[in-house]
């Protein structure tokens, strides 16, 4: 897929104020700091769309982003936010919940895992909420620049495994860089295969 064209389209914490469900939609979403919205650049290549940062939690909105006029992008709130209140957080976690069991055009959603860690029970519990839920999503494995190989397939076994002990089969996977790219062509076909089986809900 080449992609002509990326813009932001806006920010919400409210799902009745969500643009309207007639294009195919795909939602990335991880723990704070994984690398979320340095991918989502990467995917679209155009530096600064989705904001960056050091800081855990920087994204606590639900922010749309238009791509090539037919499909939209949605960076999601990271879960396991460092620094906030417990007010804030229960929030956030209502209304991405929300989001995740109502928008009737989401596709699907890429959950980011960074691929440097060993399974992290807040990413398999968010995991097997969403397979318990009937949500479909796959994996996006992050920062793969930054180890070897090797030692990237032995996390990503290992979180398949983890992930056996409550699913029957576990979704497919990428593994991804936004330094270098990795990654990009095989998330953006997969994208532009399920658009092409996209059909508006009435």
């Amino acid at each position: 897929m080449i992609i002509k064209s990326a813009q932001f389209q806006c920010s919400n914490t409210r799902t009745d104020k969500l643009p309207p469900p007639t294009l195919p939609e795909y939602a990335f979403i991880g723990r704070s700091n994984v690398g979320k919205s340095s991918l989502i650049n990467m995917l679209v290549q155009k530096k600064g769309l989705a904001k960056t940062s050091q800081k855990p939690g920087k994204t606590q909105l639900i922010n749309h982003f238009l791509i090539n006029e037919n499909w939209q992008l949605v960076d999601l709130p990271g879960y396991g936010y460092a620094k906030t209140s417990q007010t804030n957080r229960s929030a956030w976690e209502k209304f991405i919940r929300y989001y995740l069991l109502h928008r009737q055009n989401l596709q699907c959603v890429f959950v980011l895992i960074d691929c440097r860690l060993t399974p992290q029970k807040l990413d398999l519990d968010f995991c097997s909420w969403l397979g318990e839920t009937g949500v479909p999503f796959l994996l996006v494995f992050t920062k793969a620049d930054k180890q070897s190989k090797l030692q990237t397939d032995k996390h990503i076994a290992a979180f398949r495994t983890a992930l056996l002990s409550t699913f029957e089969e576990v979704p497919m996977h990428f593994i991804s860089s936004a330094e270098t790219g990795q990654g990009r062509e095989e998330i953006l076909t997969f994208i532009h295969d399920l658009n092409q089986q996209f059909v508006p809900s009435l």
